[in-house]
């Protein structure tokens, strides 16, 4: 498919030339880099793969992408008041949140944190669950809340099928979390019978959800043309309002719904193959290093977890090819996997920006490393096109969503600590967007915090919908 902006595209997408003073080095180093660069046309055929996932995961046929029905909607309309509460559970440390809102606006938030410790992260889930029936009662209480009716949204962020807006199927846990009764159960329902045997509030878990779709709800009232929610941190997901008249996978009774928040799941993106043509053998690489291999395929080549991983492998790839540090003893450091964290390019790519070095020679040395000139060039140049085919990779898939929603002004909700301190990333997202979506308004805000103030705005969806039913 040829567009007029495709010609634009090809030249945006070129990064910055690689000078050095052996032309026949820069020459190998080019050749190197060269398939994780992509022409306009490679960028089109990622798209229309994206797409024709998308509609398939839609429809229910076998795609990478799960397409999954969240039951949320609609959005805040304003009128939402008073107080809700959050539980976000992702990891060895959760946050129990209580926010009160006026005229559908977040007004006052308290927020407290607690620890899980290992015993309870595995075997039995009952003890884990009855710990967080415990905390949430010891924040309610001391918030002297104890006889007030509270809606909770439940940010329980493990893969999960969901059957309704509060019921929500545990897959498989991942991070440190391994409770074997608790898969193929509803973590609802399990917090629910928590929350009963304590008996000493009135909580009512109300729904169940990802950071994602907090995100976008979260943006909805910053933006009210919010319209998508990605996460860009240490892992990677985007969700959408989509027409429901689209959707097939909807196990409750419709109301005449329009629209509704479907989650993409979009990290396992290309796990059945379908972009293996842009897959490298530093991919490979990278993916072997992975805790499972095979699978969150779009995820390792643009998230926080894997990006300084991808980078990794290309130095330690040109440093035993004489290409990199040469004449340098290179210390092992630089050759174990999962070294080079990704926070770490950032502060590389702000070199670049800046025009400087300082980052680069520090970060370098921190093993073991003095670079010469072109040594630190070629570091420069790695990060930026491992960095900008993230940022690419990502705008093809927003591009294709602002397509997909067809409305004359979209706000895309961003969160994630990859987007937030790389000083690259935003800028080229905004002109890849533009040219491979082009004529589509829109705007990416900054929206912290969906996983906990998110699904407190999400419970009083949830309560409001459930009163208009009643």
């Amino acid at each position: 498919m040829v567009v007029p902006a495709d010609h634009a595209l090809h030249e945006a997408i070129q990064v910055s030339s690689l000078i050095l003073s052996d032309d026949v080095r820069r020459q190998k180093v080019e050749n190197y880099m060269a398939k994780m660069r992509f022409s306009a046309a490679t960028a089109r055929k990622i798209q229309d793969v994206f797409i024709s996932e998308m509609n398939k995961g839609i429809h229910q046929q076998p795609s990478s992408l799960q397409m999954e029905n969240t039951y949320i909607p609609e959005l805040l309309d304003g009128t939402e008041e008073g107080l809700y509460l959050a539980l976000d559970l992702g990891g060895t440390n959760f946050r129990v949140l209580l926010l009160e809102l006026a005229h559908g606006a977040p007004i006052r938030q308290e927020v407290q944190r607690y620890y899980i410790g290992s015993e309870l992260r595995v075997g039995s889930a009952i003890p884990l669950f009855d710990y967080l029936a415990e905390c949430v009662s010891d924040f309610v209480i001391s918030q002297g809340l104890q006889d007030v009716e509270l809606p909770l949204g439940f940010t329980f962020s493990f893969p999960t099928i969901q059957h309704s807006l509060d019921v929500g199927i545990l897959v498989t846990w991942t991070k440190t979390f391994n409770c074997p009764d608790a898969v193929n159960k509803d973590a609802v329902r399990l917090l629910r019978e928590a929350l009963d045997r304590r008996g000493d509030t009135k909580v009512k878990v109300v729904a169940v959800l990802n950071d994602t779709t907090g995100t976008l709800v979260q943006g909805s009232t910053l933006d009210h043309n919010t319209a998508i929610g990605l996460i860009l941190g240490t892992g990677s997901n985007a969700c959408y309002l989509e027409r429901a008249d689209r959707v097939e996978h909807w196990e409750t009774e419709r109301h005449g719904e329009r629209e509704v928040i479907i989650d993409i799941e979009w990290g396992a993106f290309g796990d059945n193959g379908v972009l293996d043509f842009i897959k490298t053998d530093f991919d490979r690489e990278n993916d072997a290093n992975s805790l499972i291999v095979n699978s969150f395929t779009f995820e390792k080549y643009i998230a926080g977890k894997y990006l300084g991983e991808v980078v990794r492998v290309i130095l330690a790839k040109l440093t035993k090819e004489g290409l990199l540090f040469v004449g340098e003893s290179t210390s092992d450091s630089l050759l174990t996997p999962g070294n080079l964290t990704t926070d770490l390019i950032s502060h590389i790519e702000q070199d670049s920006v800046d025009g400087g070095v300082s980052n680069t020679k520090e970060i370098l040395g921190k093993f073991g490393i003095i670079p010469d000139e072109d040594d630190i060039r070629i570091v420069q140049y790695v990060c930026e096109v491992a960095s900008n085919r993230a940022a690419l990779l990502v705008s093809i898939c927003l591009a294709s969503l602002l397509d997909r929603i067809d409305k004359e002004q979209v706000t895309i909700a961003v969160d994630g600590s990859l987007y937030k301190h790389h000083p690259r990333l935003e800028n080229w997202m905004k002109q890849y967007i533009s040219l491979l979506a082009p004529g589509r308004k829109f705007k990416l805000i900054h929206a912290e915090d969906g996983s906990g103030k998110g699904a407190a705005l999400v419970s009083a969806i949830a309560q409001r919908l459930k009163k208009r039913l009643q």
